[in-house]
C-alpha cells in the first residue's frame, strides 16, 4: 500500500480531519462543516463546506465521490462525480450535492456527505501525428464492444 502525507489546514471550528473507516477503505469520509441544517430541495444543487483547506503532493490529487448510502436511499450525488481537487488548490474544500430525489434533503452539521480518494497523476502530452496504428476495435465507438 503506497502512503502519502497531506497537510491540513483547518479553516473552520466544525472541520473534521478526513479520516478511513475501515483498514483496506479506498475513500475518506468527508464531513460537513456547516454549523446550521442546510436543505437541498428536489433538483437544487447547494455547495456544503467541508471546513478546511489542503497541500496534497505534487503529482497527487484528491477525487470526491458520492457517497453510496446518499445516493441509494435519497438520491443525493455530486453533479460532477467525481470531482477533481488538484494539488495546487488552496483554498476551503466544498462539496457539491444535487438532490436527484423526491423529497427535501437535510444536510446536518457534522454529516459525511461524500468521499474523498488520493490518487497519482499523470500528465500526457499530445503528439501530432496523421496516422494511427490500427486495432481490432478500429473506429467503433460507443456499445461497439457489446452491451
Amino acid at each position: 500500500m503506497h502512503h502519502v502525507k497531506v497537510k491540513y489546514k483547518k479553516l473552520r471550528e466544525t472541520a473534521v480531519v478526513p479520516c478511513y473507516q475501515s483498514k483496506l477503505a479506498a475513500g475518506m469520509d468527508l464531513h460537513s462543516a456547516n454549523t446550521e441544517n442546510i436543505p437541498i430541495a428536489p433538483g437544487a444543487i447547494e455547495m456544503i463546506p467541508l471546513g478546511f483547506a489542503m497541500a496534497l503532493p505534487d503529482h497527487f490529487e484528491a477525487q470526491v465521490r458520492p457517497r453510496s448510502g446518499l445516493a441509494s436511499k435519497f438520491g443525493v450525488t455530486l453533479p460532477n462525480a467525481p470531482g477533481t481537487i488538484d494539488a495546487d488548490y488552496r483554498g476551503e474544500c466544498c462539496v457539491p450535492l444535487i438532490n436527484h430525489g423526491k423529497e427535501m434533503f437535510i444536510v446536518e452539521p457534522n454529516m459525511r456527505i461524500a468521499q474523498m480518494i488520493i490518487a497519482p497523476v499523470v500528465q500526457a502530452t499530445f503528439e501530432v501525428v496523421e496516422e494511427l496504428d490500427d486495432t481490432v476495435r478500429g473506429a467503433g465507438g460507443f456499445g461497439s464492444t457489446g452491451s
